[in-house]
């Protein structure tokens, strides 16, 4: 299973880092390793500094593909999940001054919440979903798929050309702004269309 990320593709949460509106999907990846799902709790690395929350819709892929085409690329979509991608933002600073890879800062174990999945077909895919991130009593995150710089369709036609999409392969599509410091005791919750689909305690 291969976890796809994308960065900067919503326009304020490029700003709100100081970050380049991107010409083209920003990807990165994850191990495996970094899935946390069914609700388990997330260990706060104590070695990698402010670690921060970036709530976001992630795609299951459903069947193989390479190169396809964007008028097929969501009929390769069979699952919706909200998905948390934690960043230690400090160390991936100083990996960016460096011009470095942001491996280490994105893809340490336990970096990837998953919510639970959903069945989702193409039209409900074209529609687009609201989604928060609600931390204690404080929405911390608010965003639409509709405001992605780079659609759904447009992502998995990207990827594929470079990437060989299998079955059970998932795609995180980007954070809206908003992200911010987790800390332990914190308890995450995320909305999906207004329902609850992800939760996460920190320890």
């Amino acid at each position: 299973m291969k976890i796809i990320c994308i960065g900067r593709n919503y326009d304020e949460h490029a700003r709100e880092l100081n970050n380049p509106r991107p010409s083209e999907p920003v990807v990165f990846m994850k191990p495996e390793t970094a899935i946390v799902k069914d609700g388990k709790p997330f260990f706060l690395p104590d070695h990698l500094g402010e670690v921060h929350h970036e709530i976001e819709i992630v795609l299951r892929i459903g069947r193989n593909g390479r190169h396809i085409q964007p008028k097929f690329a969501l009929s390769y979509v069979d699952r919706i999940a909200l998905g948390i991608d934690f960043t230690a933002r400090n160390l991936q600073e100083q990996l960016k001054s460096k011009g470095l890879p942001w491996e280490l800062a994105k893809g340490f174990d336990g970096s990837a919440i998953l919510g639970d999945w959903q069945e989702i077909d193409p039209s409900g895919l074209e529609q687009g979903f609201a989604f928060t991130l609600q931390i204690g009593d404080e929405i911390r995150q608010s965003g639409h798929s509709s405001d992605m710089l780079f659609g759904f369709a447009e992502l998995i036609a990207f990827v594929s050309r470079y990437f060989t999409l299998k079955m059970g392969d998932i795609i995180y599509t980007g954070t809206p702004a908003g992200v911010g410091p987790v800390q332990i005791g914190d308890h995450l919750v995320g909305h999906l269309n207004g329902r609850p689909n992800l939760h996460c305690k920190v320890c």
